[in-house]
């Protein structure tokens, strides 16, 4: 009995660890207006998206300007610069 219940408690973990794990990730999909060795600007919408590239990024098909394309990416932070939270006024 205490085996099952173990095992079954290390499952549990072990799914909670995967799950806790994973990064969500994000696509846009547009015509290319450039392309670059370290990034592509893509429009959507109005709006045109800079997504930063390097050598790991995987490219299938012919990309250049004018061919759309659906870019699947994460967000992920480059520098962070914690400060003291402030201090609360005093009550009168």
């Amino acid at each position: 009995m205490r085996l099952i219940a173990a095992l079954i408690g290390l499952a549990l973990l072990t799914a909670a660890t995967v799950f806790a794990g994973t990064t969500k990730t994000y696509q846009v999909t547009g015509p290319v207006l450039e392309v670059k060795d370290d990034m592509i600007v893509v429009q959507k919408g109005k709006e045109k998206w800079e997504i930063a590239r390097d050598k790991d990024t995987k490219v299938t098909g012919g990309l250049q300007v004018g061919s759309k394309v659906t870019v699947t990416y994460t967000m992920k932070a480059a520098t962070i610069d914690a400060k003291a939270a402030a201090k609360a006024g005093k009550k009168k």
